[in-house]
């Protein structure tokens, strides 16, 4: 066999493999955001009781960015 020909097939194969390997990652990724969406829904379908635990949720995230933020820009808290 030529070499040429085994390193053509060769790079053709780890390919395929990293092209099988990514379609599975992607297939994970899909389910996960099927989940998460599912999840979501099924805290809508509860009522408007949730709505005041996702604002206090945002508030919180807002006060960590300002601190990172903060921090970034080397001033103490």
């Amino acid at each position: 066999m030529e070499p040429t020909l085994v390193i053509a097939a060769t790079s053709l194969l780890g390919l395929g493999l990293v092209a099988a390997a990514l379609l599975r990652a992607w297939e994970g990724w899909l389910a996960l955001k099927r989940r998460e969406l599912d999840a979501i829904a099924a805290g809508h379908a509860e009522g408007d009781d949730m709505r005041g635990a996702g604002r206090i949720a945002i508030a919180d995230l807002r006060e960590r960015l300002r601190k990172l933020e903060a921090i970034a820009n080397g001033m103490d808290l």
